[in-house]
């Protein structure tokens, strides 16, 4: 059965997440084949990617990092990623891979 997944990047600069970007698979079988597709071209996706906003606060500053991965620790995941997968039509809980862009550099296993 094919289902929507999803390479999702952190960008992150100083400390804050300033952006999401975003690309999305139909692909079928298993959710630890579909993980090493994703992570297999977590490097080539980064440049074709969606762009989109990361939260910000009514003051129009950004999340710390550690602020957000701790809502995340918490599978506050779909409120924060909202955005994402009302653009790629898809349901709250897909299958992710999330990597961090750290000051421009791409953190994925090699």
């Amino acid at each position: 059965m094919n289902e929507t997944i999803l390479n999702i990047y952190l960008i992150i600069e100083n400390g804050l997440v300033i952006e999401y970007r975003a690309n999305a698979y139909e692909i079928a079988g298993d959710d630890e084949d579909k993980i090493k597709y994703l992570k297999k071209r977590v490097k080539e996706d980064f440049s074709k990617a969606y762009k989109f906003d990361a939260p910000s606060d009514k003051y129009g500053r950004f999340m710390k990092y550690y602020k957000f991965a701790k809502l995340e620790d918490r599978g506050k995941h779909p409120n924060l990623y909202a955005e994402i997968f009302d653009k790629f039509n898809i349901s709250e809980r897909p299958l992710i891979c999330v990597t961090p862009v750290v000051d421009g550099i791409i953190m994925a296993e090699e």
